[in-house]
């Protein structure tokens, strides 16, 4: 498949994972929203020792929102890190956060620590998405931020973190996408 051909098939992906993402999102009960993703199950705690650096995202709209599985990874005595991104060009950095700590306003509208904040390596990363495959390869937003800063993170644990209807069987995907270690949505854990 040539590049433009993925670059649009992806284009489309996305739009239509985010629609469902969104529908599903809307229709969640307020019960199954306060379970969801509240407590960080056995697979992935096996992962998160006291001191392991655990980088994870606020999350944005209708994303899976890691901010408990972050506090109580914090609360295990894990270093927290979220992402800081300046521009579409600029490489991700993961800057040493708590939960609680302000946050500022960054590009593309994410909240992050502010740029002075401590330069960190994760050892694990909980990654948003816009959908997965059986191949655990993940579709992001479409800036190659995560792939960039993945493709230098060599023995870090990816776990993609989203919906179950954001499945996909198979997505298109380019030599430099990166694949994730795990899958976690609100109803399971998944590895190859």
């Amino acid at each position: 498949m040539d590049i433009v051909d993925s670059v649009a098939d992806k284009n489309t992906q996305r739009a239509r994972y985010r629609q469902i993402r969104d529908d599903f999102v809307r229709n969640l009960g307020d019960n199954d929203r306060a379970l969801c993703f509240s407590h960080i199950p056995g697979l992935l705690n096996m992962h998160l020792q006291a001191g392991t650096v655990l980088a994870g995202y606020i999350a944005k709209g209708s994303e899976a929102d890691p901010s408990r599985l972050l506090a109580q990874a914090h609360e295990q005595g894990c270093q927290i890190a979220l992402p800081h991104v300046t521009s579409k060009s600029a490489p991700m950095r993961f800057l040493r956060w708590s939960p609680g700590e302000p946050l500022i306003a960054g590009a593309f509208g994410l909240m992050q620590p502010d740029a002075s904040a401590e330069v960190v390596r994760p050892d694990v990363l909980l990654v948003p998405l816009v959908a997965f495959d059986d191949r655990l390869m993940r579709l992001g937003q479409g800036a190659g931020h995560y792939d960039r800063a993945l493709s230098l993170l060599e023995n870090s644990f990816v776990v993609g973190l989203g919906w179950c209807i954001q499945h996909a069987a198979v997505l298109p995907n380019d030599p430099w996408d990166i694949p994730l270690d795990a899958m976690l949505t609100e109803k399971s854990w998944i590895t190859l």
